[in-house]
C-alpha cells in the first residue's frame, strides 16, 4: 500500500486525507497545533466561516456532507445596517439559495472525528515541519512536546499547511519557484454575541449581517448554539483603525458612534477588543504548486481573502478535483499533478482577484443607491433568463463553474448591465413590471435560447 503523507491536519488536510484514503493510499497527517478536539481553539482566531456548492459538493463526493450540514447555519441573504439604523435585505439569489455559516473549529473537528475513525489514516499533532527533501520524498518533523525530530518518508508528500507554510517555505528555497504575498491594510478583531443577548437583539439568524461605513465594517455570523461571532473590519493605522482605540472609552465612543443598534448587545465588548488579537488579511500566489512528488494545496498554494467565503471552498475544492484527476489517469501521480495544477491554478487566481474586488464592494459599495439598482436588475434578468443570465455572486457561491469561466461569463453580462443603467428612467421603468420586464428584453435583445450577453 502507497504511502502519503500530508502535512497539515486543518480543513484541507483532513478533507484530503479522506480522498486518499477512500482510494486505498496509507496516510498520515501531521499538524504543528494541538488536536483542536481536545484543546479547543485558539481565541480570536476561529472566525466563522460559509460554505457554498463547491464546498458541499466536495464535502458530498468524499461522504461526509450530511455530518456538516448538521452543525451549519443557512443564511439566505444579507441585511444591511444602515447609519441611520435602518435595515435593508438583499437575498442571495431568487431561489432561496443560501450560505451556510459554521465556525472554522467545529467543522475542522468534524472532520478530524471522521477521518481519526477511517482505515488507513494516521493523524499526529504536536508535530512541526522543519524540512524538507524533495527527491526522497521526506519531510522533517520536530515534536514540540519531546524536541525531538524524524523524517517521514512517502511516496507521495502534499502541503496542506496553510498560509504560513512550512512546506511552501522550503520550496521557495528552489530554483525557479515563483511566490508572492501581498497584505490589505485592513484587519479584523471576532466580537462574540451569546445567545440571550441574540434574542434581546432580534437578529435574523438566517441572514449575515453587514454594518458597512465606508473604510471598515461589521460583519455578523450566526452560530449553531443560537449565538452570533462578530467580526469588525478596520484599518491598522488612521481614523478610524485599530490603533487610534487605544482605551475603553476610545472604544465605547467608535461604536456608540458607528454601530449604537451593536452596542448595547455585546456584553464583552472591552475584553473580547483588548483581549483578543488583530488578525492580517492576505493573498498568496505561488508557482508550480507540484515539484516531484511534493504538491501544495488550500491556502498552502492560494490563500485569499475572506469576504467572498471561498477560501474553504476552494480548498475543498482542490480536493475534489485532484481526486478526479488521480480517477481520470488511473492512479499516475505524475499525470495526475500535471492535469491538477493546470486546471486549479488559473482558478485560484481568478478567486484571489474576485475575493479582492468583494472585499471593496461588501465595504464601499453595498449600501449605495447605484449598488442596489445593479442588484435588482441582475435578479430582474436572472427572472427572465433563468439559466442565460446569472450574477457573478450566485456563479461564484451557487454553480460548480469553475471561478475562471464564472469570471469570464460576468464580464460579458456586466456590458448587458451597464447598458440598462444608462437608461435615465430606470428605476421608474422597473417598478412597472409589465414595462420593466418589455424594456429589459429589448436592451438584451437576447433570441430564445441564447444566453443574455453573448
Amino acid at each position: 500500500m502507497e504511502e502519503v503523507v500530508i502535512v497539515g491536519g486543518g480543513l484541507v488536510g483532513s478533507l484530503l486525507s479522506l480522498f486518499l484514503a477512500a482510494r486505498g493510499y496509507a496516510v498520515r497527517v501531521f499538524e504543528r497545533n494541538p488536536d483542536p478536539r481536545t484543546a479547543g481553539p485558539s481565541s480570536g482566531r476561529s472566525i466563522n466561516l460559509t460554505l457554498s456548492h463547491r464546498g458541499f459538493a466536495a464535502l458530498s463526493r468524499a461522504g461526509v456532507i450530511d455530518a456538516v450540514r448538521a452543525i451549519a447555519m443557512p443564511a439566505y441573504g444579507r441585511v444591511i445596517h444602515g447609519e441611520d439604523g435602518g435595515l435593508a435585505y438583499q437575498p442571495y439569489g431568487i431561489h432561496r439559495e443560501a450560505l451556510f455559516s459554521i465556525t472554522r473549529s467545529d467543522l475542522n473537528r468534524v472532520l478530524l472525528d471522521i477521518a481519526a475513525q477511517t482505515p488507513g489514516i494516521e493523524i499526529r499533532f504536536r508535530q512541526k515541519c522543519v524540512g524538507l527533501d524533495g527527491s526522497a520524498p521526506a519531510v522533517i518533523l520536530e515534536d514540540l512536546d519531546s524536541g525531538q525530530t524524524s523524517r517521514e518518508r512517502a511516496g507521495m508528500i502534499f502541503g496542506a499547511d496553510g498560509a504560513f507554510s512550512a512546506v511552501r517555505l522550503q520550496l521557495q528555497k528552489t530554483d525557479r519557484f515563483d511566490y508572492s504575498q501581498e497584505y490589505i491594510d485592513q484587519g479584523y478583531k471576532e466580537l462574540s454575541v451569546p445567545p440571550p443577548a441574540v434574542q434581546a437583539w432580534g437578529l435574523d439568524p438566517e441572514a449575515l449581517h453587514i454594518w458597512p461605513r465606508g473604510r471598515y465594517m461589521l460583519i455578523g455570523f450566526a452560530n449553531f448554539d443560537g449565538s452570533f461571532t462578530l467580526a469588525l473590519h478596520l484599518p491598522y493605522e488612521g481614523a478610524p483603525s485599530f490603533a487610534a482605540v487605544r482605551d475603553e472609552s476610545d472604544l465605547l465612543r467608535f461604536f456608540a458612534h458607528s454601530f449604537p443598534d451593536a452596542l448595547p448587545h455585546i456584553p464583552n465588548l472591552v475584553g473580547d477588543f483588548f483581549g483578543r488579537p488583530v488578525s492580517s488579511m492576505l493573498t498568496v500566489r505561488c508557482f508550480p504548486w507540484v515539484r516531484g512528488r511534493v504538491a501544495l494545496l488550500g491556502d498552502a498554494a492560494h490563500a485569499i481573502v475572506p469576504s467572498y467565503g471561498q477560501g474553504a471552498n476552494a480548498g475543498f475544492e482542490d480536493c475534489a478535483v485532484l481526486d478526479g484527476c488521480l480517477e481520470r489517469h488511473g492512479g499516475d501521480w505524475d499525470a495526475a499533478l500535471a492535469d491538477f495544477e493546470r486546471r486549479r491554478k488559473p482558478n485560484a487566481d481568478a478567486i484571489a482577484d474576485l475575493s479582492l474586488r468583494h472585499f471593496r464592494e461588501i465595504r464601499d459599495e453595498v449600501r449605495e443607491p447605484r449598488f442596489l439598482l445593479r442588484k435588482a436588475v441582475e435578479r430582474r434578468l436572472d427572472e427572465l433568463y433563468p439559466g442565460r443570465f446569472t450574477p457573478l455572486y450566485s456563479l461564484v457561491s451557487f454553480t460548480g463553474m469553475s471561478y475562471v469561466e464564472a469570471l469570464e461569463r460576468a464580464r460579458e453580462q456586466e456590458v448587458v448591465v451597464d447598458r440598462l443603467l444608462a437608461v435615465s428612467d430606470l428605476e421608474e421603468r422597473l417598478a412597472d413590471a409589465n414595462l420593466g420586464a418589455a424594456l429589459l428584453q429589448q436592451v438584451v435583445g437576447a433570441a430564445p435560447g441564447g444566453r443574455a450577453g453573448s
